[in-house]
């Protein structure tokens, strides 16, 4: 005695085939988030260093205008300088003077704090 007609075909997936399926994207997702943070926590610093640079070279317009460096970030985001800062990016003016200057920039969302001294614009640890 038949009980299924031969023309009926299967369709659709086993439990077992979903749960491999799933168990296989979970572990892909445990691999990848990690380096996916690293790579936005280098991102979020590139953004702090690209603003550092962007004030040093503020900082060498206000130079050539005012034979001093500016002792406030405030002088560099007015006009004719006209610096922008980033989101969530903060940078500090901590000297500035006639000889030179050094400036230090972190984002929030990083911790990681870049300090610039000038003229010329060299990075330091």
């Amino acid at each position: 005695m038949k009980i299924f007609n031969d023309n009926w075909k299967e369709k659709g997936f086993t439990l077992i085939e979903v749960l491999i399926v799933v168990g296989i994207v979970g572990i892909l997702a445990c691999i990848a988030f990690p380096t996916f943070a690293t790579y936005k926590t280098k991102a979020l610093d590139s953004t702090a260093i690209a603003d550092l640079r962007n004030a040093a070279a503020a900082q060498e317009a206000y130079y050539i205008d005012n034979d001093t460096y500016s002792p406030s970030l405030a002088n560099l985001e007015a006009s004719p300088y006209n610096f922008l800062l980033s989101d969530e990016v903060i940078i500090t003016v901590t000297t500035a003077d006639t000889s030179g200057y050094q400036m230090s920039a972190v984002h929030s969302g990083s911790g990681k704090v870049f300090t610039l001294s000038g003229p010329g614009g060299v990075f330091s640890d």
